[in-house]
């Protein structure tokens, strides 16, 4: 496969799209939870980074060379999550950069029907590389959401990124967010 596939390019956008979450965040605000269950910034990127690395390594028999602690079978449950004090900043954007390495050794050396077992899906196990890829295509996008809520949630930034925000013309105006809030609740304070 190449960079140039459309499974690859979607993956890519939504690695991207996360990790650009990151980008302008204290420490602080970086692992700070801001739903009940926890979820944070740095937390995504490390279980993001964790998810794919092992998808495109243990199913087709390939070894895993980025340590994931985490992952092991006595690990605290939810350790991929969140990250503790001991864990730095730039030791999980490692991880992050190590894991994505991996996926583009693993997108240049196998083709998109290139079989292997998932092995913790039990009798649905059986895959192809392109099925793993849409698989993590999924569950990247689906963690760059969280990300994007969340990051509202810390500074008020919103959009894709800086060079793609994909958001209407008047996104900046906070007079327009307002007017639009305002209409969402009249709307939902209907049905109360």
């Amino acid at each position: 496969m190449d960079a140039d596939d459309p499974l690859v390019r979607y993956l890519s956008v939504g690695r991207d799209t996360l990790r650009a979450k990151l980008e302008g965040c204290s420490e602080h605000d970086l692992r700070r939870p801001l739903t009940p269950t926890g979820t944070n910034l740095l937390g995504l990127a490390k279980h993001v980074a964790s998810v794919v690395v092992e998808y495109v390594t243990l199913p087709f028999g390939r070894p895993n060379p980025v340590l994931l602690p985490w992952s092991a079978a006595d690990a605290e449950v939810n350790a991929d999550l969140w990250a503790p004090a001991a864990e730095s900043t730039a030791e999980l954007l490692a991880l992050w950069d190590a894991a994505w390495a991996e996926v583009a050794v693993a997108v240049a050396e196998l083709g998109a029907d290139t079989p292997g077992r998932v092995p913790w899906w039990g009798a649905a196990g059986e895959v192809t590389f392109g099925r793993v890829l849409v698989h993590c295509i999924a569950e990247v996008h689906r963690h760059a959401g969280h990300a994007d809520i969340v990051r509202e949630l810390v500074d008020g930034s919103i959009g894709w990124s800086e060079r793609s925000p994909n958001l209407p013309a008047d996104a900046s105006d906070t007079a327009f967010w307002s007017a639009h809030r305002a209409r969402v609740q009249q709307a939902a304070d209907r049905f109360s």
